[in-house]
């Protein structure tokens, strides 16, 4: 069994924030894959589904970010799982916005959702960092994750979440190169030659014989005749 955690904050003030991705990439597993309803449990909400042949569950903890670890390891006890069985959704700062990498184990590089989930089991779980891009001052980074997406950034965040969703079965089943291969596909499409082909003349295919032009007309002797002559040769 495999335990897929999507940080972010509780309550509609919070939803569309840049902090709340990992919430939004759980969201829409769930939705595409028949995941069952969400409820309350754990101190999160929690739904469990299958994704391949692959049983998982899927927990959005509600203690608001800077204390994600406790609901995390609360359900990692009830299910007897270990951290190498958590994989975990967050916003990356560290990325550019519409990047995705996929990590396992290491710091928490200042993310207080992370820090609390080192606090409570450890640092050996997989994480999927969902770059969101830095505001370029660190004065400014807290007001900057709780701000909504810009209008700008929907169509690189849906492709991501849809890539997401696309690879979920091959992240459930430990295959990381085949889920962030199926987010790269979403977010970077492969292009289509515009190009058009070239027209070859098939190789038994007669050649068209070529219209023969008309013969040029003759340009006109000129008369060097006197009148006398003319006159002559008129009567002659």
């Amino acid at each position: 069994m495999k335990l897929f955690v999507g940080l972010g904050n509780p309550g509609t003030k919070y939803q569309n924030n840049r902090h709340n991705i990992g919430f939004m990439a759980l969201d829409r597993i769930a939705d595409d894959h028949g995941f069952a309803p969400w409820k309350g449990k754990f101190q999160g909400s929690l739904t469990e589904g299958r994704l391949g042949s692959e049983k998982v569950l899927l927990l959005k903890p509600e203690t608001f970010m800077n204390l994600s670890g406790q609901s995390v390891g609360e359900a990692m006890r009830f299910y007897k799982l270990a951290a190498e069985d958590v994989v975990v959704f967050h916003d990356e700062l560290d990325l550019a916005a519409g990047k995705l990498k996929y990590k396992k184990g290491g710091g928490h590089a200042g993310h207080n959702g992370l820090r609390s989930m080192h606090q409570h089991i450890g640092e050996t779980y997989g994480r999927v960092r969902m770059g969101i891009g830095h505001p370029g001052r660190k004065d400014l980074v807290s007001h900057y994750v709780l701000h909504d997406f810009h209008k700008m950034d929907q169509d690189w965040l849906d492709d991501m979440l849809r890539g997401i969703s696309d690879g979920a079965a091959h992240l459930a089943a430990d295959d990381t190169a085949k889920f962030s291969n199926a987010v790269a596909l979403r977010l970077n499409p492969p292009r289509s030659s515009t190009s058009k082909p070239k027209t070859e003349t098939p190789q038994n295919q007669p050649k068209a014989k070529a219209t023969p032009k008309p013969d040029p007309k003759p340009e006109p002797i000129e008369d060097t005749r006197n009148p006398l002559q003319k006159l002559m040769d008129k009567f002659s």
